[in-house]
């Protein structure tokens, strides 16, 4: 899809359908709007009163225009309320209308949208990372597209000529979103350790990052026994990846993002049952595709800060060589864990992971996971959970959120639940009691790091959703990826 910006007047523009924003009771066309309406007949004035169009947040209406004019079709669609209009209402809208383009088989879709703050930049890559976010299919495992032939090849934003670098960046920004989408799209036997650890590879390849793999003799080198007691049921190999992003000049900061990277979790020998979901534990590798995509867009973006992109990643079998519940593991900053759950896997490879990322003398550390489904009660499907005790990294991360529309909600580190924690014969155990479980998971991700400002994202919710939601269609979001590229760039 080619996304250009425009100067053609509204007017003038020739294409398939042409979309038009409208805000909530003010649907009354006026200037530009009047005058095109004059050209096409009254027919916009006569379906907005038809349809008793009133502009609410998303909804959108369309009609075929008389031969001889440009414009094939027009969409209308509505923007809300106009005091009430975010960035991502901009971003929704465009995913809105890219729909409705793609069902009528358009080509050829230009866009007359106004300015969110007074801002063009902004609004112009809102707008391009909304459509193609929408429209993007994932056709990898069907023999024959669904889709084929009715695809939007061209985009005009109209009035935001001069706009090339905004569009440019929400291209780099969804090439990282589709990245994720795939990787957590993929089945087990797809995305495994090996082809993670290639994506890597691809990456540091293509964008000039440096890429340090280590294999399983080399954890073990590094004392990394939380991770690998996960690792030992597996027959593939695991993988500890860091990718490193370092910017041409003195770099204004130094950071690190850790992903939990499980390709496949079967719950180890405290095995998921029926009903628990097992047969989508392709997804537990949600932080760790989240952590890749990053990585792909910042290394096109180059911002001024170094970053380290880390996740160790491998699956949570069952075998001969599995650990039992009972077992205790140490951890390479010489902890001892008492596993009473195997199925709490995730925090023991992000254990390790976070030990590693400290030792690089970063200023900050983000891990994003698909840890609990207590985050999932807590907040449901759609929303993030952020746990630190830093309340300016939370600040910055919730800033940028809030410009992505990725949702996020600072939850408590309540110290005292940590009891709960305790071991008789260890320091600790890798859970906890069923009330507070997202707290007591954050808790013990806490103890691996000492004095760097950290936070924690559980994404066990916002990675999947069962069905089509604003820009994100049913499946793999992509989530973290544009809240992670904005933290990293300093926007919010």
């Amino acid at each position: 899809m080619l996304i250009r910006a425009s100067d053609t007047p509204l007017l003038e523009w020739a294409g398939d359908t042409l979309a038009i924003g409208l805000f909530e009771d003010a649907v009354e066309l006026t200037g530009e709007l009047a005058t095109l309406d004059g050209k096409f007949a009254g027919i916009l004035k006569e379906l907005i009163a038809e349809e008793e169009f009133k502009g609410k947040a998303n909804s959108t209406i369309f009609t075929r225009v008389a031969a001889g004019n440009p414009v094939r079709k027009v969409i209308l669609v509505g923007l809300g309320k106009p005091e009430a209009l975010k960035l991502d209402g901009l971003r929704r809208a465009a995913a809105a209308v890219g729909r409705v383009a793609k069902k009528q088989k358009s080509k050829v879709l230009g866009f007359s949208f106004p300015l969110w703050n007074n801002d063009p930049a902004a609004s112009a890559q809102a707008i391009a990372e909304g459509v193609q976010l929408a429209l993007y299919q994932d056709n990898r495992f069907k023999s024959e597209p669904e889709d084929k032939g009715s695809q939007v090849e061209t985009v005009d934003l109209l009035g935001f000529g001069g706009q090339e670098a905004a569009i440019n960046l929400a291209n780099q920004i969804v090439s990282g979103v589709i990245l994720a989408r795939q990787l957590v799209a993929a089945p087990a036997n797809e995305v495994t350790p090996i082809t993670m650890a290639e994506t890597a590879q691809a990456i540091a390849t293509d964008h000039g990052l440096q890429l340090e793999i280590l294999e399983r003799e080399e954890c073990e080198k590094l004392g990394m026994g939380a991770f690998l007691g996960v690792a030992q049921a597996s027959d593939l190999p695991p993988k500890f990846i860091h990718l490193t992003y370092k910017p041409e000049g003195t770099p204004t900061r130094k950071l690190a993002i850790v992903g939990k990277g499980l390709t496949f979790d079967s719950g180890g020998l405290n095995i998921k049952g029926a009903g628990s979901g097992i047969e989508t534990m392709k997804i537990d590798m949600g932080g760790a595709a989240a952590t890749l995509g990053a990585a792909k867009a910042i290394a096109q973006i180059k911002p001024n800060a170094e970053v380290h992109f880390i996740s160790a990643v491998t699956e949570n079998m069952i075998s001969g060589h599995a650990m039992h519940p009972g077992d205790i593991l140490k951890a390479s900053n010489g902890k001892t864990i008492e596993v009473n759950n195997t199925d709490a896997e995730g925090r023991l490879t992000l254990a390790d992971a976070l030990v590693f990322a400290e030792k690089l003398g970063v200023d900050a550390i983000v891990d994003l996971a698909t840890l609990t489904g207590a985050n999932v009660i807590a907040l449901g499907d759609d929303i993030a959970g952020l746990f630190t005790p830093d309340d300016a990294v939370a600040a910055q991360l919730e800033k940028a959120a809030e410009t992505t529309g990725e949702k996020i909600w600072r939850m408590p580190m309540e110290e005292k639940y940590f009891e709960g924690l305790k071991s008789g014969i260890a320091d600790m155990k890798n859970t906890g009691p069923r009330p507070g479980g997202a707290i007591t998971a954050a808790l013990f991700l806490k103890q691996f790091v000492k004095e760097t400002s950290w936070a924690h994202l559980d994404i066990a919710g916002p990675v999947w959703a069962d069905k089509e939601n604003g820009y994100n269609g049913p499946g793999a979001t992509g989530f973290g990826v544009r809240t992670l590229v904005n933290w990293v760039m300093g926007i919010g």
